[in-house]
């Protein structure tokens, strides 16, 4: 198990029944980098891998 699976495992006991919009989730990852611009990069990496989830795999 990875370290982040136990915030994973807790998002999910706790907020696991809310629907949640796209613009909501966009907004709260950028409050996120705003008060910890240290993490600005993997929030960057994880909301481009989100973006292209549909994409299809050119290789």
């Amino acid at each position: 198990m990875y370290f982040t699976d136990r915030g994973i495992e807790e998002l999910l006991a706790r907020r696991g029944e809310e629907q949640v919009s796209i613009e909501w989730l966009a907004g709260r990852m950028s409050e996120f980098v705003n008060l910890n611009p240290e993490h600005e990069v993997p929030v960057e990496r994880l909301a481009t891998w989100l973006a292209r989830l549909d994409d299809v795999d050119e290789d």
